[in-house]
């Protein structure tokens, strides 16, 4: 009997794909963020990149709690 082994891997991927899913807004920010140093709307600066990540990355754990990712 698979049964039990099939729901825990359907529940697994629905909590992966809900992961990417309201992790989204956070990705859009960064790739935002990228594209106006690209385009010279932002000064190309490691520590500005630096800061601008972790306070992302604070408000994505602060919003997602438990779903936000880890890296």
């Amino acid at each position: 009997m698979t049964y039990p082994i099939n729901i825990t891997q359907a529940a697994e991927a629905a909590a992966h794909s809900s992961t990417f899913f309201f992790c989204l807004p956070f990705d859009m920010a960064r790739e935002q963020y990228a594209s106006a140093v690209r385009v010279g709307l932002i000064e190309p600066s490691m520590l500005a990149g630096a800061q601008f990540e972790r306070t992302l990355s604070s408000m994505e754990k602060a919003t997602l709690g438990p779903w936000a990712r880890s890296v």
